[in-house]
């Protein structure tokens, strides 16, 4: 590589890592924009806009750690293709009245096919196991 510049006073080492850093940065909003289909939104509050940007910072941190995992796993795949496998387990609550007004809750997970069981072992991830019939809480308000 060839970098030109107009700073004379950084070292060859100090502008490389400059320029890396660049090209990180640059990654970074790349990711952001095709992997994680984040779009710019006009918020006409500040703290909304601090939320989007916390938002889209932690989906970025999610996304990186992935990356890290499948590169210990020594997996081949990307994130897309790890996140697409995986994101077929879904998991919901069933949520039953009771009559004296409570509620009864129990989660249920679906189960992962073989290709889905091998990936969250080289991950090292596990998935809730099915918990055992929960005693009836307090419903709570609605508001």
């Amino acid at each position: 590589y060839v970098l030109r510049t107009n700073v004379t006073d950084w070292s060859p080492d100090e502008l490389w890592r400059t320029y890396i850093q660049l090209t990180d940065a640059e990654a970074a909003f790349r990711i952001q924009k095709s992997e994680l289909g984040i779009r710019p939104v006009w918020h006409q509050r500040e703290d909304r806009v601090q939320a989007h940007i916390l938002v889209c910072f932690l989906a970025y941190v999610l996304w990186k750690a992935l990356e890290q995992w499948q590169r210990r796993a020594g997996l081949g795949q990307s994130p897309r293709t790890i996140f697409d496998e995986l994101r077929r387990i879904q998991s919901t609550d069933i949520v039953l009245p009771a009559e004296d007004g409570r509620e009864l809750r129990l989660r249920c997970v679906v189960r992962p096919d073989a290709a889905q069981a091998g990936l969250l072992d080289r991950l090292g991830l596990d998935l809730p196991q099915r918990l055992r019939v929960p005693s009836p809480v307090a419903k709570t308000p609605t508001v």
